[in-house]
């Protein structure tokens, strides 16, 4: 298993992100997904979690079914939400037992249950310092290029960012759709005296009546994107060809400027992905 922080040593990585199947359908999905997408060799993939007792547990059997079934190097999530302290500590020695090496520690939103337990740790930077303490992790964190939905303002935002990403080796951002966002935030890191490395995450925009949904999800479709996307309508396919073009570009805009990687939300599905790959000339990458 290849530690992140070291590839991103060596050069530019290329990393997709799945969830954990939640029945058999998806499970199904899932696996030709990981078949179509493992001959691209992408440097890691990361699986995401949700918390909860069987959350918890589809991630962490996804995870290691990964490392033990497949070529892919994966990258697990965890949240500080609804876990007590003991709890996590759990979590990360049974990862370090299985032989997980990298691991994306996240802050986690607010439980839906109003029965659910808060959690002991409040921030990602807590669970940074705790996978710290028991040691052997490649740690990684999210950056939002707009700025979290629960900080005040975009100066506390990078503020925050720049304290947690000193302690961890990387970042990887949520979607954004503009390369002036990501490079605004890399440029405010800096001037707080963090240059560690910055993957930008990309999610393809491939329909319409997605539009309203990528607000909610962090990061709202500009106007020009909705107008390449509308000036192809009626037509389905259409419209999901102009998205892929539209995510193409953005990734070609992003890679001429040297970014340290690129990491692609998959949603589970390969089409989209590999399409971007084809566009970009990375499909025959070594």
């Amino acid at each position: 298993m290849a530690r992140i922080a070291d590839l991103l040593g060596a050069g530019r990585t290329f990393s997709f992100e799945f969830f954990p199947p939640k029945n058999d359908q998806e499970q199904a999905t899932l696996v030709r997904t990981l078949r179509e997408l493992e001959p691209l060799a992408p440097s890691f993939v990361s699986v995401t979690y949700r918390g909860g007792r069987e959350s918890r547990q589809r991630t962490y059997d996804l995870v290691t079914g990964m490392l033990r079934t497949t070529t892919l190097n994966p990258m697990a999530h965890l949240i500080c939400v609804a876990h007590t302290r003991l709890e996590l500590a759990e979590i990360l020695v049974d990862y370090r037992k299985a032989g997980i090496e990298n691991l994306l520690a996240l802050g986690g939103d607010p439980p839906k249950d109003p029965n659910a337990a808060e959690g002991e740790l409040a921030h990602a930077l807590e669970l940074v310092d705790l996978a710290r303490a028991i040691g052997g992790f490649s740690l990684g964190v999210a950056a939002h290029p707009v700025g979290h939905p629960r900080s005040p303002d975009l100066a506390t935002d990078r503020r925050h960012l720049a304290e947690k990403l000193l302690a961890a080796d990387f970042a990887i951002t949520q979607f954004f759709f503009r390369a002036e966002e990501y490079f605004g935030l890399v440029e405010d890191l800096r001037r707080l005296g963090v240059d560690k490395p910055v993957i930008p995450g990309i999610m393809p925009v491939t329909s319409l009546s997605s539009v309203p949904r990528m607000a909610t999800m962090g990061a709202a479709v500009p106007p020009e994107w909705v107008e390449r996307l509308e000036a192809a309508a009626p037509d389905a396919e259409a419209v999901r060809r102009a998205g892929i073009e539209l995510a193409s570009e953005l990734c070609d805009r992003l890679l001429g400027e040297g970014v340290p990687g690129m990491h692609f939300y998959t949603l589970n599905t390969s089409t989209a992905t590999r399409e971007i790959y084809a566009n970009l000339g990375l499909s025959a990458r070594g």
